[in-house]
């Protein structure tokens, strides 16, 4: 496996956590994590919006990236010889 397939998993890797995290905050409809973590960094002033939109902007960033590294493990990784 070389230098550029390890710098690939390991950026899959981040944008996974992330990308689970990044879920996570977003406001759900009052029960749950999402709740508690949203809760806690959101107030009902009107920089809720924008901050909203913030992490609507790098939720999807995030999910690009992590979709880039899925493509591109397949065709540095053809056919299953990760294990090898």
């Amino acid at each position: 496996m070389g230098p550029f397939q390890i710098i690939i998993f390991i950026v899959w890797a981040l944008s996974t956590i992330a990308l689970i995290g990044l879920v996570l905050m977003h406001s759900g409809k009052g029960t749950g994590v999402s709740d508690m973590i949203a809760s806690s960094l959101y107030n009902a002033s009107a920089a809720t919006g924008v901050m909203e939109k913030n992490l609507d902007r790098l939720t999807v960033i995030v999910a690009i990236v992590f979709a880039l590294c899925i493509v591109l493990c397949m065709f540095f990784f053809p056919q299953g010889i990760v294990g090898i």
